[in-house]
């Protein structure tokens, strides 16, 4: 039997003498994407703009950043959207935010059976890359 972690998942936490821990993760939105992103992750998640550096500023796209997590979206020429690949964001209250992510418009697909000792659903941000959310179950 495997033990379940309430913070991660499956099995033990282990540490490194490197103490690793994700910095931010990156989505690519297409050009002139910002708004829509901005419209999304400020208004709907209620995350707060990072301002960039201004080395950084004119490549476009944007940063946003909530409690213990930062995303940033990057401008991609030829953009397609993160259909599989995407960022698993841990969540207080998951009933809630389905709620208000389903209030917005965004259409949340629920997946509580795979995940064993966590809840989880999935929505897409305004440019369709994937989102999950989880929680542990309660």
């Amino acid at each position: 039997m495997t033990a379940v972690d309430e913070g991660f998942g499956y099995g033990p936490r282990v540490g490194t003498d490197q103490a690793y821990a994700l910095h931010h993760v990156l989505l690519a939105i297409p050009p002139g994407g910002e708004e829509a992103a901005r419209a999304f992750f400020l208004g709907v998640l209620g995350m707060t703009e990072v301002e960039k550096p201004a080395e950084l500023a004119g490549r476009g796209g944007l940063w946003v950043r909530a409690d213990g997590l930062e995303i940033h979206l990057g401008v991609e020429r030829g953009f397609r959207p993160a259909r599989k690949a995407h960022p698993g964001i841990r969540v207080a209250d998951l009933d809630r935010l389905a709620a208000t992510l389903t209030a917005n418009g965004v259409h949340v697909t629920w997946d509580e059976d795979t995940f064993p000792g966590h809840r989880r659903c999935y929505a897409d941000d305004p440019h369709g890359n994937r989102l999950e959310f989880i929680s542990p179950a309660r």
